[in-house]
């Protein structure tokens, strides 16, 4: 079996991405029951309450970047969970045999999958007790509200067109592959990319194909990434601006440039591509990804330009 832990734990050596101006958006011109819990914080990336078979809560991370949810060494030995089959698993280091553990009744709120069948890694190394995966997030639209902390999760209701609310919102639908959103209408001055959000990871990442189109631009300093299986990965950090994601505008964006695994399993490899990180997310009110539909909705922090 082949997984996909697109996640990199809270560590980074090198410089500190809270340093750096905060990441500016503004927009160009141009009844189904809902489950709410308050976020906590761990480092940049945020947490939500998780039992297991009726037991805990666990702080796990939010990662919509991962295919499979994860489970910490500790926790899983805590609990006493079966081990699992062996699977190949990527991580931003590469791609590996990796154990699982069985987990069972993995519980959300209302969202409560029978058994799932978690890669199991170091909580040091994850930066917390697990990590909330697509597995467990899909048929939902997942919403993170910074300016409350708070995330809401809300079963599809089918398929439909998903349409702005507010004029300070922003819709972008997306392409899905492996159950990941991949979002195409994405331009660095006027260059086109490919973006992935990625809840699970603390800083946005670019590929060697993304600096290619920064030409001459300079690296601020390296970055030292610690992947979920511990493994570290080099990159150079860079701020870039004129990055923009529909019709949204961001500057002043951190990024460290490595080609992590990931990419080469998205098919963007040779593509100029970005995973989202938390750092940049934060700089929106709210960001909901909606799996069914196929689309993310921004809503940007204050009103600068009016649409229309």
């Amino acid at each position: 079996m082949f997984a996909l832990i697109a996640a990199i734990a809270a560590s980074i050596a090198g410089p500190d991405p809270a340093a750096f101006p905060p990441v500016t958006a503004q927009p160009e011109p141009a009844a189904t029951p809902t489950d709410e819990w308050q976020l906590r914080d761990t480092e940049i990336r945020m947490t939500v309450p998780v039992s297991i078979a009726g037991k805990g809560d666990w702080p796990f991370v939010i990662d919509t970047g991962a295919e499979r949810t994860v489970v910490s060494r500790e926790l899983a030995t805590e609990l006493a969970l079966a081990p699992g089959r062996d699977v190949r698993v990527t991580t931003m280091a590469g791609t590996a045999p990796t154990a699982t553990a069985q987990v069972p009744l993995l519980k959300v709120s209302r969202l409560a999958p029978a058994m799932i069948e978690a890669p199991v890694y170091a909580r040091s190394d994850l930066g917390a007790q697990g990590m909330l995966g697509l597995d467990a997030l899909q048929g939902h639209r997942v919403a993170i509200d910074f300016d409350r902390s708070r995330m809401t999760l809300t079963p599809s209701a089918g398929k439909r067109r998903v349409q702005s609310r507010d004029p300070d919102e922003i819709v972008v639908v997306a392409r899905s592959l492996f159950g990941q959103l991949i979002v195409t209408d994405a331009h660095w001055r006027n260059k086109r990319i490919a973006v992935v959000i990625d809840t699970g990871s603390s800083v946005t990442i670019a590929n060697t194909a993304f600096l290619k189109l920064l030409g001459r631009q300079s690296s601020i300093g390296r970055w030292d990434l610690l992947a979920a299986d511990g493994m570290r990965v080099a990159s150079d950090a860079y701020v870039v601006d004129q990055l923009k994601i529909g019709g949204l505008a961001l500057s002043n964006v951190p990024l460290a440039v490595a080609d992590v695994a990931p990419f080469e399993r998205f098919g963007l490899a040779n593509k100029p591509a970005l995973l989202l990180g938390m750092q940049t997310l934060r700089s929106f009110r709210m960001v909901e990804i909606d799996f069914p539909n196929r689309a993310i909705r921004f809503t940007v922090p204050e009103r600068r330009i009016r649409l229309g």
